[in-house]
């Protein structure tokens, strides 16, 4: 007799959900607005992730899965959770154990650091002494940098500083390693990405708006952000698998142009928030 859900080896072309959220709160800030769901519709959204039958796991199975095969459930679905506001520590974190649902949290350690600068504008953030308690959740948590900056657009010195710094912080107050990546705003290139594995970290989100799948690249996996027009709709239809393209896909040529035009601003302005 075994116990929990049968893990194996998934078919390569499985599409694989990624959820990115989030603040999820009733009166967001302007600037988060956008990306924030009410608790009530988020409930909803969870309910509906349950009543689809696949079964939530965190980053690093699916990285494990990417990277080397690690079997995981037929029908996997990821959570995860940006920067750290402060209904992750309660709230959220409540629905989701209450649910039975693991999830990823990616912490911008300046941002949840009282004192400390940093690029996110003001929020009601959870604090790095709350950190270790997203583990009593069933919640993994990653780094998100330091100060939230567009990571694509950094000299590599500043680039290091950001993806080591903020990893170093979380290891001392969580008491282990850290060795999951959130880009900000998804903002990535190959020379982040070759940033992000020389400075210790096995796996890194990106955005994309696409569903992720077994062959998609362990240093960008795709996510699907949750913005405050989805419905339980939107939901239904990428726990089916549809929806949005599947990755892995190579970079648009309007990604492309998007980045060498922030370059070209960030050496005029200096670095800038990703959002």
């Amino acid at each position: 007799m075994t116990n929990g859900p049968v893990r194996t080896r998934i078919p390569v072309h499985t599409r694989i959900p990624v959820l990115l959220y989030h603040a999820v709160m009733e009166d967001p800030p302007d600037w988060i607005a956008e990306f924030t769901v009410s608790p009530r519709e988020f409930a909803s959204q969870l309910d509906a992730i349950v009543a689809s039958g696949r079964t939530a796991v965190t980053v690093g199975a699916l990285a494990a899965h990417v990277a080397g095969g690690t079997p995981l459930p037929p029908r996997p679905v990821v959570l995860t959770f940006d920067d750290g506001f402060a209904d992750l520590v309660g709230p959220t974190a409540e629905a989701l154990a209450s649910r039975g649902l693991p999830a990823t949290a990616y912490l911008t350690t300046g941002a949840i650091t009282p004192g400390r600068s940093c690029l996110l504008p003001p929020a009601p953030m959870m604090t790095l002494a709350q950190a270790p308690r997203l583990a009593g959740y069933g919640m993994e948590v990653g780094g998100h940098t330091a100060t939230h900056p567009q990571l694509d657009t950094l000299a590599p010195g500043a680039l290091r500083r950001e993806l080591r710094e903020s990893k170093a912080v979380l290891e001392d107050v969580l008491g282990h390693e850290v060795q999951h990546l959130a880009y900000p705003h998804g903002y990535n290139s190959p020379a982040v990405r070759r940033a992000a594995a020389a400075a210790g970290y096995t796996s890194a989100v990106a955005v994309r708006h696409a569903l992720s799948s077994g062959t998609d690249e362990v240093y960008r996996i795709a996510r699907l952000i949750l913005r405050r027009s989805h419905t339980v709709a939107d939901i239904e239809r990428w726990m089916e698998g549809r929806g949005a393209k599947a990755a892995p896909y190579p970079d648009s040529l309007p990604t492309v142009g998007w980045r060498m035009y922030r370059r070209a601003r960030a050496l005029l302005r200096g670095p800038e928030f990703a959002g």
